[in-house]
This record gives C-alpha cells, structure tokens and sequence, in this order.
C-alpha cells in the first residue's frame, strides 16, 4: 500500500513522519512502541527545551494518571532504539529532578511516498496475565528491572515464595508491552511435573507444532530473528531444563529479551539476577504515627487487601502499630500479607494479630483464582519444600531451632549429626540461600542467615521435637555469650550491639526451652549468668530480672555459692534497683552477690559489686554509706593494680565526695577518672558507663566552683557521648545531671528539653524511679514559670512515690523546689517547717552537697515572716557564705552574697554590700555567664 505525503522532520541519520507514526532510519523503519512515539514526537516539538517528567507524562498519557516508572520505560527503549549514546551521537538529555531535553538539530524535509508492506502476523495473538489493578510498593524494582532488562535482555527475578515475583514480571511485560510491538509471551511453567514438557510449552504458546522430532532447532529457528519478549514464570521445579533452554535462546536470538521467575538463580551465561526483596515494613520500636505507617509498602498493601475484603478499619496511631506488627511477624511477605489481611472482616485487627502472634496460620485461604500453589502459605511452603533434597530438607529442619539471625559457626555447632556431618552442611546452606529458603544478611563484619517466620513455621510444624538439637542450640549459645562476655567489660559500640541484638532471639528461644517441660535447667543457670552482662548492656532491664528470678528458682541447694549464683544475684539486685527502686529484695541480692565474691577471693567481681552497693545506697540517701563503699572499691581497685580498676573507683569516689560537698577533693577524683589514660570507657557489670557519670560529675563540679562555660560544655559532650552509645541508662545518668546544671544557670528552656529526653529513655526501659523524678523536675520547672500552685503538688506527690520506692538522692533538691514553691504562695511556716527538716535530713544522711543552699534558703524564710528576724537571716546568710568558701563551691557562695547583699543595701550598708558582691564574683573564671551573675551585677549597678 502507498502512505500519504507529509511533513517529515529529521536529525542525525533518522526521519520522522508524525501523522505516518513512522521513525526510519536510512529508510528503513525503526521498531518503536506507540508510547515511545509520542514521547518523541513531544520532546522534538520542544527542541532545546527541558520537558518537565509531569508536562511529557500529560501528553504522552492525556487524561490518564499513570506512574513515572511508565515514562522511564518508554524513554529508555526510544533511546535505545535511536542509539543514543552510542558512537558520540546524543539525541535526548536527562536532567535529574526536571525532566528531558532533545538536544540534536532538526529539520523538515519532503521525501516521496514510501511504499510500506503490511507486516506479517507470524505470531500468535500476545496473552498475558491480567495485571494487578495497582502495584503496592514496588515502583523502583519494576522501573530497575526494565532497564535491567531492555539493557542486558536476560533477567531472573529469584526470590521466596510469595514476595510477588510473578506479580511483577506481569507488570513489566504489560509496561514494556509497545516497546516490543505487543510481542510479549508469558509461559507458566508451574503445573508442569516433567521438564522435558518446558520447550513443549513455549512452542505451544508461540503457535508453532509442538509434536516435533527435534524441537530445539525449529525453536530457535523461528525465534532467531524475531523480536519479543519472552516470559519464563515459575521455572525453579524445572531448572535443569529451563535453565539452559533460556541460554540457548538468549545467544541465538539477540533481539529476544528473556524475563525468567524462580526461587534460585538459573545460573547461566548472560543472566542478570534480580533478588527481590519482601515489602519494607516498620522497624520495631515505639513511636509510630500514621503518617510513618502510611509510607511502608507492607502496611500499604494490607490495609488496601483488609479493606478490599470488607473490613472497617479506622487507622489511627495504635491499629497502624497493630498493622505494622502483623506485618513484621509476616516479613513483609506480600502472599503472606495478603492472606492475613483477608481475615481481618472476620476476626478483626486486634484478633488477627492474636491469632499470629500464637501461631501462624499456614491454612487461610487466599482468592480462589490464585495458582494452587500460593492459596495457602501452606501450599506455597509444601511447593518449596518438596523441591529440595533430603540433605537439604533434613539440614532445613535443623535450622528451624534458630530464632532469627544466625552465624555459619553457630550451625556448624548445632546442626550436625551422624545422620548430617559437616561436610554436607556447607553445600546444603549454600543450595538452601540460593534457592531462596534462607536469607543471608551482613551485620557488622560477619554474613548472617535467617529464616522468613512463616519458613520456620511451617517447619516447626513438620519436625518432631529434637531435644538433642535444643541441648546443643543452648550450650552453644552459653558458651558464646561466656567468651564474647570478656568483650564487654565497655558498653557496646552500635557495630557490637546490632550484633549482640541478633543473638538474643537465640538466647531466649534457649532460655525458654531450658527452663522448660523437658528442658535443661542447669544449661539455663549457666546461660542466664552469662546473659545477664547484655541484658544489662543494652538496660533490657525487665527481662533481665525475669530471667534472674527464674534462674534463682533452678538453683540447687549444692550449687549455692557458685560464681553463676553470683553473677544472676548481681543482675536481679541492679534491675530490681533500676525498676523498682531501693527495695530490700535488691539489696539482699547486692549483698548476696558481694559476699559471694568475697568468698570466692573474686577481687574483680568484688570490686564491680562494690560499685554496685555504692549505687544502691547512693539512690536511697544513705550517702555516708556510700561512700564507705566507694573507698573500699579504691582499696580493691589498688591491690588489682590495673588503670580501669582505679578509675572506676575514683568514679564512684569522685561521685560521693561530691555529693558530701568535699568539692576540691570532688574535682580531683572525677578528673582522674575522666582523664584516665587508656580507659576512654570505665565500666562494670553495672551496665552503664562509669567514665561518663564522671564526666557529668566533673561538669557539675566546674559549674560549682566558677567554671560556668566550661561545665556547661562538658555537660554537652557527656550527654552527647552517652546518646552515641545508644544505653538508655548510661542516657538517662548523663540527663538528669545534666539538668541540674541547666537549672543552677537559670536555663529552663534547655533544661526542659533535656527531661523530656530523660522521660522518653526511662519509660521506654520501664525505669519507674527515673519517670517520677522526670515528673518532679518539671513540677520545678512550673515553679520557676510563675505557676507555684501545680509545681508544689505535682513535687509533693513525686516526693510520695519516690519515698516509697526508696529512692532519696534527689530528695534535697526536691525539698529546696518545694519551699521555693511554698513561698511563692505565701505558705511561710510551711516553708519553715520543711527548711528545718531537710536540713536535719542532709545532718543525717551526709548529703551536704546542698547544705550552703538550705542555710541560705533558711535566711530567706526568716525574711519573708509576717514580723522578719533580719538577724537571723543575716547569720544563715554568713554560715552558707562560710561553708561555701570552705567547701570550694563559688557558685554557692555567690548566691548567699547576693542575698546577704540584699539585705545590707535595705539597711543602707551600700558599700558593705558592694563589697561582699564583688569579692564573691572574683571567684567566678573571666567571661562567666549565668542567671546569678547577671542578678549580683544588676544589683552592683544599683549600689
């Protein structure tokens, strides 16, 4: 037939004829999709012009909505078709973020009428699978695997049973449908059972004979100069035939593209391998809005499925947490997801999420024009499964008795038998992680392998209990947390704990089956003590105490004094002490624990245990106690003679000197444990880090003696460094210290900031002591703000809870806010009663850290009486002056003279108090700035 004249338009070797839809080159038409026409045809009308993606997209598509993964395809295959690129030519430029440019010089040209041949129709009509009305999630992979594919022509998608494979591989032969002139063919190999059936199959779909003797050469015959793409679905139950079925056509025919499906690579030359990855879901943690929830493909695509199958769900912040767990426990697993989602009309969300978390369900059934093999997860378990060897079946069922992440050392340890040595299980692994049944993961610098929760499921249901195999999964793990225990003397860097965290799930699983129907308890006492130090690491302060308790329990009576006993009483003493504040269940296992190790001549034990006690009495005011226990550890450390051992107690030496009110002593201690040299961390079994509390006694220390700035900045860097180490406990010690400083330099704002932060950390590890003094502060925090009337019963009530729990280090400071308060209302004798029993307090319990505080806030008292006995206030102004100076805390010695100052200038002893203000700010460093400054130098410019 002859075509109409028209305009043409060239560049470079091309002429394009726009109402012909014609690209030729050197005449000879170029193979092109309609799709990538119009993207032609619109870029050329816009020469030298950047297109935007959302302009080209709106007239390649008008009135449609369509993905950007859309334009990309089209793009990519026009230039191709051009050779952009190639041999210098450039027809078409991206601009990341803006869209597309032509860039070769056009022209318009006449040509004669081209005589044009209706092409024949040598293969059959396409047929494809419908694809899914919508695609969740996978965007990127469609638009990586197209260009993957138009650019190499040969690509395995491998993956899990379930991830979507085929779901994609439709997608993308429906997008990349024009790029091949419909030339698209999907061949299901799935129900096949024989593999000499696969070629059979694709004759069959590409209308050639399938009854032939010798089908290969007719194959490749006919495909040779064709260009099509060519879709292998399902081929890993038929891989020894598919596998180099798919090479011989990939090197015959070099304009076919070849998109295979398995759960393994084929293995071939020219395959390019695509591992799909499951849907992202939500990592596990508090905090996740709907907003979060709505960005994770897996949360998408179930609530699209629960929605879809007649469910009401209303997403707010706690279902979108619910949902985001489900599909944690479903490892994003879109069949798996899809299949729970269906249950939620029925059974509802909270339901679902039950019934998963008590079992997974491999029996729900899924829409009835899925393949057999994916209406169950059962079914599509059963397909993997049966296409494995008996090495690899038995060396899988082994591997089901880790939970969670594991190393190759590990299954070295635990799963050979007689029945399967070593030597198989490398090979078996090895065929088990290509074939999709086990995921390798790289944590730190050693490769990891899982197996999907819905695998180890289904294998849980189909092995017999082997309590050999879980005596050895324990004692592999007891023996493992013993040797790397000698690592963690320091507090673990984010490397070492990703690591330490993927080993817990396997602790645990040991753990429960130890103490367990059938179990080993003895293996359970000696893992719990070897538990204990990253339990405590990473503050998992409730489970440690669980754990504790329950090894207690197993203990036999001849086992009583063993270094297990001693380890487990430690742990339960600290978490006891941590989340239930000074009880005398802690403290009988403290002191358990210390006699333990005394009698065992344990010197290093004795010494993190003294540590221990030194803390415990600390919490429940009973500082001159404490500090009984901090010189004992400095003997101790001594006779260790090693610089950490030294450090540490002067740690715990510098901490009760300070808060004795010895601040010259105080000063020298916490920098010596500070600066140690080779000790950048000092800690115990404690579980937080001792040269960071340090560091954040050394920084209160310099505020107290006129050193402001420099606290000030320390106090940054310890709460800096404390939040790098990512321990809630470590944190929450920084914090709370922290704040004092924030508080004594009149900077509410900063220390608002950092109790919301201290608040945040101890809920989330369940430290109750820790919430109520976050309550406290900020009820000091409302007195400071003028709201006097909230702050004093929200500080009162604190003060309740925190007796009760025994916890009285912050009782002082809590007193002085509260008569603050007290007379901020008006409540004078009040006020004078509570002064006079915090100082009788702080006689008795030596926490004399705040005494020039009481005596001068006494002064203050004394003043604001309906009839004010100015001597009196005059002689505790003096006595807070004097023990100031005498302790070394300039800062407290500041505040008394501006008080004292005060007072002389309302009697008209002017000079007398410009003298006094002015000696006090002598002691303060050159270019010191806080609120006690600025009130004496305001005062000195009215004197």
């Amino acid at each position: 037939m002859t075509t109409p004249i028209g305009p043409r338009f060239s560049f470079g070797p091309f002429t394009v004829a726009p109402h012909e839809r014609l690209v030729t080159r050197d005449g000879v038409a170029v193979p092109l999709g309609a799709k990538a026409f119009d993207a032609l045809i619109a870029l050329m009308s816009r020469p030298n012009e950047v297109v935007s993606k959302w302009d080209l997209m709106a007239l390649v598509w008008p009135g449609i909505t369509v993905e950007e993964a859309n334009l990309r395809f089209h793009i990519a295959a026009l230039r191709k078709a051009l050779g952009d690129g190639k041999d210098g030519a450039r027809y078409i430029t991206t601009l990341s973020g803006r869209g597309y440019c032509f860039v070769a010089p056009i022209s318009q040209v006449e040509l004669p009428a081209l005589r044009r041949t209706s092409p024949r129709m040598e293969l059959p009509p396409v047929k494809l699978p419908n694809r899914l009305q919508r695609m969740v999630g996978r965007d990127e992979e469609i638009a990586a695997i197209s260009d993957k594919l138009l650019n190499s022509r040969f690509v395995t998608i491998a993956g899990p049973g379930g991830v979507g494979k085929t779901a994609v591989a439709v997608a993308i032969a429906h997008d990349l449908l024009e790029t091949f002139s419909d030339a698209a063919h999907f061949v299901d190999l799935a129900a096949l059972s024989d593999p000499d059936l696969v070629i059979t199959s694709i004759l069959l779909m590409l209308g050639l004979p399938a009854e032939t003797d010798d089908a290969l050469p007719a194959l490749l015959a006919h495909v040779r100069d064709k260009r099509m793409l060519l879709i292998l679905d399902n081929c890993e139950h038929v891989i020894a035939a598919a596998a180099p079925l798919a090479s011989e056509i990939f090197h015959a025919a070099p304009d076919v593209h070849i998109l295979a499906t398995s759960r393994e690579a084929l293995r071939v030359e020219g395959e390019q391998v695509y591992r799909l990855a499951p849907l992202a879901v939500p990592p596990d943690g508090s905090g996740l809005t709907v907003a979060a929830a709505q960005t994770y493909p897996a949360l998408q695509l179930f609530l699209e499925r629960a929605m879809a199958g007649g469910a009401q769900i209303a997403l707010d912040d706690a279902n979108a947490a619910i949902i985001a767990r489900i599909c944690r426990k479903l490892d994003g697993m879109a069949l798996a997801i899809e299949l729970a989602a269906g249950r939620v009309e029925a059974y509802g969300l909270e339901q679902t999420a039950a019934l998963l978390d008590e079992r997974l369900n491999l029996l729900w059934q899924g829409q009835r024009t899925a393949p057999p093999r994916q209406k169950t997860l059962q079914a599509t378990l059963d397909w993997s499964y049966g296409l494995l060897s008996d090495i690899e079946r038995l060396v899988l069922r082994r591997l089901a008795v880790f939970v969670g992440h594991f190393t190759m050392d590990a299954a070295l340890e635990v799963v050979p038998d007689e029945r399967a040595d070593r030597s198989h299980l490398f090979g078996a692994i090895d065929s088990l992680v290509a074939k999709s049944m086990v995921a390798p993961r790289p944590i730190g610098a050693m490769m990891r392998y899982r197996l999907l929760d819905t695998t180890r499921a289904y294998l849980l249901e189909i092995a017999p209990d082997d309590a050999a195999l879980a005596a050895r999964h324990a004692s592999y793990y007891r023996r493992w947390l013993e040797q790397a225990g000698r690592t963690w003397a320091a507090t673990p860097n984010a490397d070492e704990r990703a690591i330490h965290f993927s080993a817990l799930h396997n602790v645990r699983a040991a753990l429960d089956w130890c103490f367990g129907a059938g179990g080993d308890a003895r293996t359970g006492i000696a893992l719990a003590a070897a538990a204990a130090p990253i339990f405590l690491a990473m503050s998992l302060l409730t489970e440690c105490r669980r754990w504790s308790e329950r090894a207690l329990l197993a203990i036999a009576p001849s086992s009583r004094g063993s270094a297990e006993e001693m380890h487990i009483q430690a742990a339960l003493g600290l978490t006891l002490m941590f989340t239930r504040g000074g009880s005398e269940a802690a403290r009988m296992a403290l002191s358990r624990s210390l006699a333990i190790a005394e009698a065992r001549g344990d010197a290093p034990n004795q010494l993190q245990l003294l540590g221990r006690m030194h803390i415990f009495h600390e919490r429940m005011g009973r500082f001159d106690t404490a500090l009984g226990y901090a010189q004992q550890s400095l003997a101790v450390a001594r006779a260790l003679g090693d610089p950490g051992s030294i450090a540490l107690a002067h740690s715990l030496l510098g901490v009760s000197l300070h808060l004795a009110g010895e601040h010259r002593d105080a000063l020298e201690m916490a920098e010596a444990a500070w600066q140690a040299p080779g000790t950048e961390r000092i800690s115990t079994i404690n579980g937080f880090d001792h040269r960071n509390r340090a560091g954040i006694t050394l920084a209160r220390e310099l505020w107290l003696q006129g050193r402001p700035a420099d606290a000030l900045q320390l106090a940054q860097q310890t709460v800096a460094d404390a939040a790098e180490m990512e321990h809630p406990i470590t944190l929450c010690i920084a914090l709370i210290w922290a704040v004092s400083i924030s508080l004594w330099g009149g900077d509410l704002d900063g220390a608002e900031e950092s109790i919301d932060q201290f608040i945040a950390h101890a809920e989330s590890r369940s430290m109750g002591p820790y919430l109520v003094v976050g309550r406290g502060v900020k009820g000091e925090l409302a007195i400071r703000r003028g709201d006097a009337a909230h702050g004093v019963e929200t500080i009162r009530a604190c003060l309740r809870e925190l007796h009760e729990a025994g916890y009285e280090l912050l009782t002082t400071t809590f007193n002085i806010a509260l008569v603050q308060g007290l007379l901020a209302l008006g409540q004078i004798e009040q006020s004078a009663r509570l002064i006079d029993d915090a100082i009788r307090l702080v006689e008795q319990s030596g926490d004399h850290l705040y005494m020039p505080e009481l005596l001068r806030i006494k002064g203050r008292v004394l003043l604001s009486r309906p009839e004010p006995d100015a001597e009196q206030a005059e002689a505790h102004f003096m006595q807070s002056l004097d023990l100031s100076r005498r302790q070394g805390a300039t800062a407290w010695a500041l505040r008394a003279a501006i008080d004292l100052a005060g007072l002389f200038a309302g009697r008209g002893q002017r000079d007398e108090a410009k003298r006094w203000l002015q000696s006090a700010l002598e002691g303060f460093a050159e270019g010191s700035d806080t609120a006690d400054i600025r009130a004496a130098s305001v005062l000195l410019a009215t004197l």
